[in-house]
């Protein structure tokens, strides 16, 4: 029986990704384009842009965030915490009653299987300990003053172990200031910084934005915005669509014409 993926060993996870990286990568290499693995993989595009943009570590990282490996997993770190600071004294009763305190609602042999793990030394490291890329982008993203102590902990010891990590939170921090700010005479500054020496994905953000640079520069400087005639084309969109092409172009200029 195929079981769903939060179902699916850590095993089966690391593996399944690993495979994926590998086949995407290999026709990148022979130089088939997005939409094409897609169809070969039977993936979404966004799937392929992101196996071609992201390392295989980042993918694993984030693969295990997203499919925990049973119902113990995210309260692994305190049992862990406990056995190491008891120096092994502790009892799986005393365990399971102390973490289902804490929200645990899976049975007492899974935690006595996981200190026994522990006792034999061939545990699985805590997931909890490899922040995934969605996580560490969040916490890039928030203004400083709004993370926590041990999230803004928990940042400084992955820019201290990833220096690409540590220009791209720089670079994306003063994008967001220029945004938030209105900026927009310090954008030109921006995008030759990221140009020279950003991540790979960041270096490609800028060369989009060099190739709408006034129209990015006038929306980051002028009070103005086109989120109006957005609207509008939005509508006109949306009600074209709804007539799923089969009503003719008078019947459509009525329909935007008498509506607010």
């Amino acid at each position: 029986m195929l079981l769903p993926p939060a179902e699916l060993p850590r095993t089966q996870i690391i593996e399944r990704t690993r495979h994926r990286y590998k086949d995407i990568h290999r026709l990148l290499e022979k130089r088939w384009t997005i939409s094409a693995i897609a169809r070969r993989l039977n993936l979404d595009r966004k799937t392929v842009r992101r196996f071609r943009d992201t390392g295989l570590d980042e993918l694993l990282a984030s693969a295990c965030e997203r499919h925990p490996n049973g119902v113990l997993e995210p309260f692994k770190a305190y049992p862990n915490t406990r056995f190491t600071a008891a120096q092994g004294q502790v009892s799986g009763t005393r365990l399971f009653l102390e973490i289902q305190a804490r929200g645990y609602r899976g049975s007492r042999q899974v935690v006595r299987k996981h200190l026994a793990a522990l006792r034999a030394g061939t545990a699985a490291p805590v997931r909890a300990d490899i922040p995934s890329p969605r996580k560490i982008t969040s916490w890039i993203m928030r203004p400083r003053e709004t993370l926590t102590e041990s999230q803004d902990e928990r940042l400084l010891q992955v820019r201290l172990a990833w220096p690409d990590i540590t220009r791209a939170c720089d670079l994306a921090r003063a994008c967001a200031d220029l945004v938030r700010h209105q900026r927009g005479y310090l954008l030109l500054e921006w995008i030759r910084q990221a140009e020279q020496d950003a991540p790979k994905p960041m270096k490609g953000f800028a060369g989009f934005l060099r190739q709408d640079l006034d129209a990015v520069t006038a929306g980051l400087t002028l009070r103005w915005s086109c989120g109006v005639v957005e609207g509008h084309v939005n509508r006109v969109k949306t009600l074209q669509r709804a007539m799923y092409g089969r009503a003719s172009f008078e019947l459509l200029r009525a329909r935007i014409l008498t509506q607010p």
